[in-house]
């Protein structure tokens, strides 16, 4: 890992920023930081997670010094943030790990809701099958709530830095940046540009036009909309997963799927046990 060069964000709320070698979950460690009371702004980047996780306890695994892996605690003022529009949250940090990585590494990604970053390109398709994209980095975001309230949230980005080359089983699934920029990538001016650009993302969550400004950003960096997508329902009692269009992003960062059944539904993180874009 390069030897970090700061230890706060000047102008923002990241303050306390914690650089480690080795650590289980930087999610995990901050959630147990936030249930002591930790303060708002405290991050953790590491060079290696041991028990790194994504959405739906899915496995992050990476070799050390491969990737940025950072966790960031917030506190958001009471009544300003729902825990139904947590997702949001998710939507921020990647709006603004997709400013950075084209300002550090001249990479134009994508966003595949609800918690990826893409690279896409038909240029990508090696097979009939291949979806055209790969994916880079993956965003999780969890919540301590009280009385219906967030009382903390904890949300952290896996970015695929320093791979060399992509291995061979993941020829079809994922790259890196170093692979897609051809020369390598400094993870630490990464995570300072993250970190500067998700400070004007949250502060501005909660101003008059926030939420339709950054949606209105995030349905320009889709690669989702207009695609054809699988989605397991559980709700409702449909087992079986129900094909259709994805349409538009709502108000709350919910998908909204036109089904072949002719219905539109909007579907939620927890709704979605499987979405994949298609080969065009």
């Amino acid at each position: 890992m390069e030897m970090p060069n700061f230890d706060s964000v000047d102008k923002t709320r990241f303050s306390d920023i914690t650089w480690v070698p080795e650590i289980g979950s930087t999610n995990t460690a901050l959630l147990d930081r936030a249930r002591k009371g930790a303060s708002e702004g405290e991050v953790i980047i590491a060079d290696l997670q041991t028990h790194g996780r994504g959405r739906r306890g899915r496995i992050w695994t990476a070799p050390s010094g491969t990737s940025l892996m950072m966790s960031i605690l917030l506190r958001p003022p009471p009544g300003t943030l729902s825990p139904n529009n947590a997702s949001l949250i998710t939507s921020a940090l990647a709006i603004s790990a997709l400013a950075a990585v084209e300002e550090v590494a001249n990479i134009q990604l994508e966003v595949k809701w609800p918690n990826d970053l893409v690279v896409d390109s038909p240029d990508l398709i090696l097979d009939k099958g291949d979806p055209g994209y790969r994916k880079v980095a993956g965003i999780l975001t969890e919540s301590l709530i009280q009385q219906n309230q967030i009382e903390a949230l904890v949300v952290g980005i896996g970015m695929n830095t320093g791979w060399g080359q992509v291995p061979p089983d993941l020829q079809l699934i994922a790259t890196s940046l170093d692979v897609l920029a051809g020369s390598s990538v400094d993870r630490s001016q990464l995570a300072h540009n993250l970190l500067e650009n998700f400070e004007a993302e949250y502060v501005g969550l909660f101003e008059p036009s926030g939420i339709e400004n950054l949606l209105k950003r995030l349905r320009e960096h889709s690669a989702t909309l207009g695609r054809r997508v699988l989605v397991h329902m559980n709700q409702g009692g449909e087992t079986n997963p129900l094909e259709g269009q994805a349409i538009d992003i709502d108000e709350s960062g919910r998908l909204l799927v036109k089904f072949d059944s002719g219905d539109t539904r909007a579907v939620a993180v927890a709704d979605v046990e499987h979405l994949r874009l298609q080969a065009r």
